[in-house]
This record gives C-alpha cells, sequence and structure tokens, in this order.
C-alpha cells in the first residue's frame, strides 16, 4: 500500500505528543523507504544567539524516521528509537530546515535510516537513527 501525503499527516496528528505537534512539521513527501518534512522557523524555537537550537532539530528527524519507516511499511506500526546520532554542521536563523529520511536497511525487529536536514539545499545537521518496531 502506498501512504499518501494525508495518510502522513494523519499518522503525525494521531501519535505524537502535543509538544511534537507545537513544531509546527508538515509532510512535503513519503514513499516506499523516505520522507521529507518541513520544520518550519519560528523564534520559538531559537536559542541564546537566535540560531534554531539543536532540540528542535533532533525531535524533527526523530519524527521524520517514524513518517519514513511507515512509508516503507505501508502505514503506521508501533515503534521507538533505539539510538539517534545527531551532528549539527551549521546554524540556522530565520528559515525553514527541510528533513529527509532515508531508510538504509528495515528488517522484520529493526529499521536503520540517515536523515539530512537542509537549508536551501545545504545541510545543517546529520543524523543517523535506528528504530525498534514493536508490532
Amino acid at each position: 500500500m502506498t501512504m499518501t501525503l494525508d495518510d502522513a499527516d494523519q499518522i503525525l496528528r494521531d501519535n505524537f505528543a502535543p509538544w511534537i505537534q507545537d513544531l509546527g512539521l508538515t509532510v512535503e513527501a513519503v514513499g516506499d523507504g523516505h520522507a521529507t518534512l518541513r520544520l518550519p522557523w519560528s523564534d520559538r524555537l531559537a536559542r541564546e544567539g537566535g540560531s534554531l537550537c539543536g532540540q528542535a532539530l533532533m525531535a524533527a528527524a526523530d519524527t521524520a524516521t517514524v513518517i519514513a519507516v511507515s512509508g516503507a511499511r505501508g502505514g503506521y506500526v508501533p515503534m521507538t528509537t533505539v539510538q539517534q546520532s545527531t551532528t549539527f554542521q551549521r546554524p540556522v536563523v530565520g528559515k525553514d530546515v527541510l528533513v529527509t529520511v532515508r531508510i538504509t536497511k528495515i528488517g522484520r525487529t529493526l529499521a536503520f535510516a540517515d536523515v539530512t536536514m537542509a537549508v536551501d539545499d545545504v545541510t545543517v545537521a546529520h543524523a543517523s537513527t535506528v528504530y525498534a518496531l514493536l508490532a
């Protein structure tokens, strides 16, 4: 089953805590093993000095991975983060971030992904994630 953008948006609404929903993430693309979400700029997410806080980027990467895994599985299944490693390469000020996930391996119980976070086609952060599939 191919997941639609509406399906992915419904997963965001139904399965994430209110503070994640407050990030304002929107699904730009979803398919078999990939997803792209937009993290809109918000002054509320800026840290001292005016750049986007790393916690917001990490939460966006984590959330986008759920959407990508759901796309690969043809729908949402219960899952949980096992590991996430994030590197921050450039500050983000006043711009939306595109969070693009590519599933590198998906098995019966684990999924592995690479996450690129970019502004204007320039990588600002990168993450690798591992998820346990619970169903």
